[in-house]
């Protein structure tokens, strides 16, 4: 069997925080004076807090100056962080922790590759902080997904050939940076949506027993074996 390394992405494959930043981004419509739906939201889905503001403001048809759309980014923020300060192990999602138990028992090491600057306090808030390896997150990148930087340094930590990585990912985007990365890609979440995966389940509660003993080995091999031709 090859040594492997798991890297895994936070939001919307440990945990679900997409629900705080939409409450977050609610709370600064209601203050502006317009509504803010879950449809709305979805448009904000993989893109830069900046972005983000653009698109609220564009939702309410308010326009701010520069100064105050940095002051109600700052606001975003810390109301986004009161609702992480509540979170608590209950909210890891389905197969999480048992996924990672089972990573442990076959001596598999693994660590987050997110573009959460708060993925360190997520992790602590739900007890997961201390079974990571390492953390790549927004504060250790400068190049957003679909670049493959995150899962690169992710490799690095692991000491791992970025081939001999597997990445668990729940967005379109971090699919194409595990692929870009040359990187066996496991999507979590709608198959159609997430049809470049290499792999893909509903949630990691689907992950088969024999998943990194069998098959993730099985692929390794056929790549090594790929690259002698």
């Amino acid at each position: 069997m090859y040594k492997i390394g798991v890297i895994f992405d936070l939001d919307g494959v440990i945990v679900d925080t997409a629900k705080y930043h939409y409450l977050a981004w609610k709370d600064l419509a209601d203050e502006l004076g317009f509504e803010f739906t879950e449809n709305h939201n979805e448009l904000l889905k993989g893109v830069s807090r900046v972005r983000s503001l653009e698109i609220l403001l564009d939702i309410g048809k308010v326009k701010l100056s520069e100064e105050k759309k940095q002051e109600y980014l700052i606001s975003k923020n810390e109301h986004y962080l009161e609702y992480i300060h509540k979170m608590g192990p209950d909210e890891i999602l389905p197969g999480a922790s048992e996924l990672l138990d089972t990573l442990d028992d076959l001596g598999i090491h693994y660590v987050l590759g997110s573009a959460s600057k708060n993925a360190p306090l997520i992790l602590k808030q739900v007890n997961l902080l201390s079974r990571f390896a390492g953390i790549v997150d927004g504060n250790s990148v400068s190049k957003a997904k679909p670049d493959p930087e995150v899962f690169l340094i992710g490799a690095q930590k692991l000491n791992l050939k970025p081939e001999h990585c597997v990445v668990f990912e729940d967005a379109i985007a971090g699919i194409e940076a595990a692929n870009r990365a040359n990187m066996i890609s496991v999507g979590i979440g709608d198959k159609k949506t997430l049809n470049q995966a290499d792999y893909n389940f509903k949630d990691l509660s689907e992950i088969p027993s024999d998943f990194f003993t069998k098959v993730i080995s099985e692929k390794i091999l056929k790549k090594n074996e790929s690259k002698l031709y």
